[in-house]
């Protein structure tokens, strides 16, 4: 039986709605892993370092999907648990074509900027041809992967999350598929790479707008759209939370390979490449939970159900520590394993990046209820708080770690910024929690 969002969740029925968005998160994330696997184990570790210095920056600039998506699917969903379906309709087009014309407007500006950018960053010789192939690939799909990165959150308040699913492990699958194409039996190294990121990309887009505009199931689809530039506004400064996480978690890339390629030089760099492809998977659980229930939370707080919210806050607390810890033993216990699969042609590499990845996955202890904390409050419509909590966590707490610590520790310092900085995010994230809890009616 379909799951809605008026619906009272149990654990059970919390999970099995918000499972959907994980599966797609953890798609999503395929991406990157799966360019850095092929080109690593069929190209060398130069190519690898390539893609790692280049991926964060196209993500950044894709992250603006993420704001319009979270924040556009809890307005549109607060206002569908208000009774208004054609509103919601209205502005869920008004939306979507606003994030279009914005993203074709970013590709000039990522075009312009990728290596002056690259250059600061210590790429040349071959790292910067290398770079600015994949680069430049990448800014081209950049429109589609902003729609896809949207449309996830449309899915779940239009009460469809397996067929955004569907549409995320298609394109997905294709990105696998073309990657082993691409390098493995045409030999097309990082370009095939970039290649297979963009046809998967433009694949999940092209899907969804054509749902969108011909379903006649879905509880949203494309309407006339309503020209409310003041609801737009408050759509982005209520996701601006998760553009700010996502560029955050870019500029702090950044960072970490601007270190370890003085400290370590193009090693480090494709260490830490290895360490964030476990991180993306693990951490997408975090971000596919938070955005799945992220629509039943902004229903039920429209609704005024505060009994079905309370309920909801405290078994997705519950939930949510429990993944922090399976991840962290999971890291220990089979981070050897996980480690090789990308790197186990180089014994040092593997050693350095084993030793680096243990001391990272303390942060899954804590990571979690910052994602979820900050993803809350957007659920309820508060933009600030949720851009406050991300701005804090990643762009003061983390920058200012990877930056100091490695003074003091060196190479552990860096792998160590992540776990201070979380820590001082939950302090943060604990404290708006409680403070807010009374006027919301969460707790």
């Amino acid at each position: 039986m379909a799951i809605r969002l008026s619906d009272r969740f149990s654990y059970g029925r919390l999970v099995r709605f918000a499972l959907p968005s994980i599966a797609m998160m953890i798609f999503i994330s395929v991406y990157s892993m799966v360019d850095g696997l092929f080109v690593s184990n069929f190209t060398g570790k130069e190519a690898l370092a390539a893609v790692n210095l280049v991926y964060p920056l196209a993500m950044a600039l894709g992250s603006i999907g993420f704001m319009f998506g979270t924040g556009g699917a809890a307005l549109v969903a607060k206002t569908m648990g208000e009774g208004d379906e054609v509103r919601a309709n209205r502005l869920f087009t008004f939306i979507a074509l606003a994030a279009a014309a914005l993203s074709v407007a970013l590709c000039a500006v990522g075009a312009f900027a990728l290596e002056p950018l690259l250059g600061f960053l210590g790429a040349d010789g071959q790292l910067l041809d290398l770079s600015l192939l994949y680069g430049r690939v990448l800014l081209a799909a950049l429109p589609f992967s902003v729609l896809q990165n949207m449309f996830q959150s449309f899915f779940i308040a239009a009460e469809k999350p397996y067929v955004g699913l569907a549409v995320t492990v298609a394109a997905g699958l294709a990105n696998i598929v073309l990657d082993y194409l691409f390098i493995a039996v045409l030999g097309w190294g990082i370009a095939g790479a970039a290649v297979a990121t963009m046809i998967g990309q433009v694949l999940g887009a092209a899907v969804s707008v054509a749902y969108f505009a011909r379903s006649r199931t879905s509880r949203l689809r494309f309407a006339r759209p309503v020209h409310d530039l003041r609801a737009l506004g408050k759509a982005c400064v209520n996701g601006s939370s998760e553009l700010m996480t996502e560029v955050a978690a870019s500029v702090v890339s950044t960072l970490y390979n601007f270190q370890l390629l003085m400290l370590l030089g193009a090693d480090g760099v494709a260490a830490y490449g290895v360490i964030m492809y476990v991180n993306f998977v693990f951490t997408a659980v975090f971000f596919g939970f938070a955005m799945g229930t992220g629509p039943v939370v902004s229903y039920h707080y429209g609704a005024q159900n505060k009994d079905e919210l309370k309920s909801l806050f405290r078994k997705s607390l519950v939930l949510v520590g429990g993944a922090g810890v399976a991840m962290f033993a999971a890291s220990q216990l089979f981070g050897g394993a996980l480690v090789g699969v990308f790197v186990g042609y180089d014994p040092d590499l593997v050693a350095l990046t084993l030793h680096g990845f243990r001391i990272y996955s303390v942060s899954f202890l804590m990571a979690g209820f910052n994602i979820y904390g900050s993803a809350f409050f957007t659920a309820l419509n508060n933009g600030k708080v949720s851009a406050l909590v991300s701005f804090m966590r990643t762009l003061v707490f983390e920058t200012s770690t990877v930056m100091l610590l490695p003074l003091v520790w060196g190479v552990d310092g860096v792998w160590s910024a992540i776990i201070v900085a979380e820590a001082c995010a939950l302090v943060l994230t604990v404290g708006f929690l409680v403070y807010l809890r009374k006027p919301y009616g969460y707790a």
